[in-house]
Parts: C-alpha cells; structure tokens; sequence
C-alpha cells in the first residue's frame, strides 16, 4: 500500500513546491480591463485580486485580462450582465449607456480639487448611493475607484478662460460634456478617441481633455502646444460583477471581495497621481507652454461650467439623477463647512 501512496504524496509535494496549486480553487473569474499591464489601475487589480486568493484560501481565484482582451467597455457590460463575463472594471463614462445615473461623473467639478474631500464623497454615502444604482440594472456593484483628472490641451493659447471662445474641442458623446464647452463659448465636436490624434494634427478641432498620462501616451502633446492644468473632469472606473456568480459564493467570500477591491482603492489613487506629476513634469522639459490654474481661477470655471452640465445631468437621468445630484450637493456642502 506504501508504494502506492509515496508516488501520489510525491507529485502533491511536487506540484506545491513548483508553485502550482495541488487542487483547483473552488470558484474562478474572468476579470475585464481596457487598461494595458503598465497602469496603476493594472496592478491595483492584480493586488485586489491576489488578497481575495489569500483570504479566502484559494477558493476564488480572479483571472485579470488587460488591454481590452475581453473587449471594449459596452462588450464588457453586456457579458458581465449575461454572466458570459464574472468581472470588469471601466470608466464611469463608458457605462452611462447601461445606467444614466452613473454619467453623474461626467459633470465637471464634481469632486473639489482637495483629494481626501473627494475621497470622502467617492467611498461615502453619494458615491455608494451611485453605485447602487447600478443594481437595478443586472449588476452587482463592487467599488468606485479614482482614475485621475482631466485636462485642456489646444494648439491655441489658454491664457485665461475667456480663451475658450471660439475653439473647437472634441468631446465623448455625452450631452453633459456639450454643455460644458457651450458654457465656454466653445464648440464641442462629439468624436471617436482613435480619431483624435489625427483630428488635432490636421486642425479639424484645436483642442481636447484627457488626463495627463493619457494625453502623454497617446502623444497628443506632439500636436498641442499649450496644457491649462485645472483638474475640472473626475475619471471615476466602476468595479461591475454578475450578481447570480455572486450569489453562489458564501457571503463571507463575497465580502472579502467587496473589502479587497475598496481596501486597494488608495493606492491606485496614488498611483494615478504619480503618473500625473511625471507627465506634467515631461511636458515641461519637452517645452510645451503649461499653465498651472490656481484655486480662485478653478472657482471661476466651476461657475461658468457646472450648472448647465448639471442640469443636462438631470435632464438625462431624471428623478434618479435629481435625487443623486441633492445628496452629494449636501454632502459637499458638509464638507466644506
């Protein structure tokens, strides 16, 4: 009988030595991410999912896929809802098609230049109030993370706000970012992201906004000259689950998901601030004009852009979007006491 039992004890051993597990985990998931390998948000992810490996003892184990292997941001959504897909994370902004109240992200100056204010409002009552709403809709909600900010870029100068008037801005399909430029005197030209490059090149539009690292990884500061640094657009990413995968977990797992993906939040939010400074630093030494906007200048432009974009919010999503928009005014307001 011990002869039998050496060679099977053998390639257990064998296998736990190598590093590859003696026995499947229990429960698996595919997660999807547009985001390539090299994103603080990849390796957040990474990190999420490894402390839900440990804490539960190997009984889930979530497969991330970066670059949009697992498809774009609607694909993603739409395979998460029918259970084809256990997992995705994307921008709020992508998913204002699945559930209107989300796009609530897309109204400039929603969350104040203040990181731990913003902080407060993303993991409290508004920003779980948000991420209910996407219950109803064939998701279970799992965390709100924050994915930077944005900023202006034009081939034209941005020497004050006045010198919005007049230019071309390419915006996402979204009437909420319309209003804002409108607010600016400015044209917003709805256009496709793999397009933009080209559009700036040729002079089709004079500017965009996108954050930082993104602006420099696409290489749009190689047909921008000039950067206005205002912080004016929050890129909030959304952590989606099927909710009947959820559901066959224990509860205990299923909040050591829910734990696991919030406790990680901070530090892809550092993240995110990292690749920031050093882009803005590589726009400096590559001699691009870049201008810091100061508080009493960003006061200003919330004045001029956040009512129309709030009110096309409300338009678009309704009593839901009303009811979103009072509590994190009330929230603000609290927190600016």
């Amino acid at each position: 009988m011990l002869r039998y039992f050496k060679p099977l004890l053998g390639a257990v051993l064998g296998g736990l030595i190598a590093g590859s597990p003696a026995w499947a985990a229990e429960f698996t998931a595919k997660l999807g991410s547009q985001d390539p390998p090299t994103t603080a948000k990849h390796r957040g992810l990474l990190k999420a999912a490894e402390l839900v490996k440990q804490r539960t003892n190997g009984a889930i184990e979530i497969s991330v896929f970066p670059s949009s292997q697992l498809g774009g941001a609607r694909e993603m959504a739409e395979g998460t809802q029918l259970g084809t897909l256990e997992m995705m994370i994307a921008p709020a902004s992508f998913l204002g098609g699945f559930n209107p109240a989300v796009s609530i992200f897309d109204v400039p100056y929603i969350f104040p230049s203040d990181r731990e204010k913003s902080r407060q409002l993303r993991e409290g009552p508004f920003g779980q109030a948000v991420l209910e709403s996407f219950r109803k809709r064939g998701f279970e909600p799992i965390a709100l993370w924050s994915g930077g900010r944005k900023q202006f870029t034009s081939n034209k100068p941005l020497d004050d706000l006045n010198a919005f008037a007049g230019q071309r801005f390419r915006v996402m399909d979204s009437k909420i970012l319309i209003k804002q430029f409108d607010a600016l005197g400015a044209s917003a030209i709805v256009l496709p992201f793999g397009e933009l490059y080209t559009a700036l090149q040729n002079g089709v539009i004079e500017g965009q906004e996108n954050p930082l690292d993104i602006i420099q990884k696409m290489k749009f500061f190689e047909v921008q000259k000039n950067l206005l640094v205002t912080d004016h657009g929050a890129i909030v990413e959304v952590i989606l689950t099927n909710p009947k995968w959820m559901a066959r977990l224990p509860a205990k797992h299923r909040e050591v998901i829910k734990t696991a993906f919030r406790e990680v939040a901070p530090e892809v939010a550092q993240g995110k601030e990292a690749d920031a400074a050093k882009s803005l630093e590589f726009f400096k030494s590559a001699g691009i004009n870049v201008r810091v906007a100061s508080e009493a200048e960003r006061a200003n432009l919330r004045k001029m852009i956040y009512p129309a974009s709030r009110d096309a919010y409300i338009g678009q999503a309704g009593a839901e979007g009303k009811a979103l928009i009072d509590l994190y005014e009330k929230e603000l307001q609290g927190l600016n006491r």
